[in-house]
């Protein structure tokens, strides 16, 4: 049986902690921690170091080796391509596990995702390359000669030699149609881009929903229907404009929804200064929005462009196939550089063949150029001037200048003469 002890006598509402005659409060004390936190390395996340170099370079040699020898010794793998994705594989495994041996794990995820993307890149440059490489190479052939930019094809025939016929029908066509196209689409696009970005209600979700099924509309179904209203409806025939309003059709929902990506990105602090300053919603779109967006909305117009530029189904239903050069968009069949590239290109002949594939390179440096153009003109950002607009400005800050002097100096001149004359009024009777 165990003894336990009285509890305390409670203490007096008047006696004090640790007066006379009263027991010391009970403390605890927390003893002190010397162990100290362990410092973290800064980790680089840009730049190349030599260990980097060194890891990747025998990470690549390590699974060459090693693919080589499941190729040759103990799997019987085949192909090419088996080959280059089982040594991408075991090149990514060694990399990380050389990589772990001197960083910490955030480190080696780090490295591992880096060498992922960069290998992803690689395979698109690469393709992109090939692409344009081997279309160059069967093209050489036919581009070599100065006939093939000069001439058309309405006097050549399939066993001729590359001296003689062009495409120069072909690039005509392609920039009439593509003009045609961007002429309709830019503005209706970035019309629509703006009134979904700036105006909310009913009806701008019924447009976002209009615009986002004419995204995944397939192109045939944009000639057919331009077939059917403008060449079977109205009787316009196979012609340039037929073909540019479809293309048109095809690209409008691209530069629409591009745009209004591009929009939604714009700070609203801008527009709610623009509005604090008294500006109304028209002037605030006009000379705050569309301005800071500019460089986003050239991408958008280039990724419409593209999409025009390259078709080739709505062009043969609106536009027909020729081998003469035409200049009137609204009368007569017309050319452009894609369907001439697919209908050479499916000639047997090998002098066809090299002119399709002529086209297909002349159609990329067509590309490169309008992109070009593109960039130059809608890439500069908000606020930024062309080095004419700048003199222009510099020239009316002068001239601004010069009339307030001379305002200035001609109240100065006034002033003399008015306060003289006020003197002689006063001092008459």
């Amino acid at each position: 049986m165990s003894v336990m002890d009285p509890p305390p006598a409670p203490r007096p509402a008047g006696a004090a902690a640790g007066s006379p005659g009263q027991p010391a409060p009970s403390r605890t004390t927390v003893p002190s921690r010397s162990v100290s936190r362990p410092q973290q390395t800064p980790r680089q996340i840009a730049g190349l170091r030599r260990a980097d170099v060194l890891a990747v370079g025998g990470a690549l040699a390590s699974a060459l080796a090693t693919t080589f020898l499941l190729w040759t010794q103990l799997s019987p793998f085949t192909g090419v391509f088996g080959f280059i994705v089982v040594s991408w594989c075991l090149f990514v495994l060694i990399y990380a596990l050389l990589v772990a041996f001197d960083n910490n794990r955030p480190t080696v995820r780090d490295r591992i995702a880096a060498v992922i993307v960069f290998s992803l890149a690689a395979v698109v440059i690469l393709a992109l390359a090939y692409i344009v490489l081997y279309t160059i190479f069967r093209a050489a052939k036919a581009l070599v000669h100065l006939n093939f930019y000069t001439q058309d094809l309405h006097s050549t025939t399939p066993l001729d030699p590359l001296t003689k016929g062009g495409v120069l029908h072909a690039i005509v066509g392609t920039l009439i149609e593509v003009g045609i196209a961007m002429a309709i689409a830019v503005p209706l696009g970035l019309l629509a881009a703006v009134f979904l970005n700036e105006v909310p209600g009913k009806l701008n979700r019924l447009v976002r929903t209009v615009v986002d099924a004419m995204t995944a509309l397939p192109d045939i179904l944009a000639g057919l229907f331009i077939y059917a209203t403008l060449i079977l409806i109205f009787g316009l025939g196979l012609s340039g404009l037929a073909a540019g309003c479809a293309l048109a059709v095809t690209c409008v929902s691209i530069v629409c929804r591009a745009a209004y990506v591009v929009l939604r990105l714009v700070p609203g602090g801008l527009t709610e200064a623009s509005y604090a300053l008294g500006s109304g919603h028209w002037r605030t779109v006009r000379y705050v929005t569309l301005p800071t967006a500019r460089s986003g909305l050239a991408t958008a117009v280039i990724l419409g462009a593209a999409r025009a530029i390259g078709e080739t189904a709505p062009v043969l239903l609106t536009a027909g196939v020729t081998g003469y050069l035409n200049f009137n968009p609204v009368s007569g069949p017309m050319m452009s550089l894609p369907l001439e590239a697919y209908t050479l290109v499916a000639n047997p002949e090998p002098n066809y063949i090299a002119r399709g594939f002529g086209a297909a390179a002349v159609l990329l440096v067509l590309v490169v150029v309008l992109f070009v153009i593109a960039r130059v003109i809608g890439g500069r950002g908000a606020g930024q001037l062309t080095p004419r607009q700048a003199r222009r400005r510099m020239a009316a800050s002068r001239r601004d200048l010069a009339r307030y002097t001379r305002r200035a100096m001609a109240r100065q001149q006034a002033e003399p003469s008015g306060a003289l004359a006020a003197d002689y009024g006063g001092a008459g009777p």
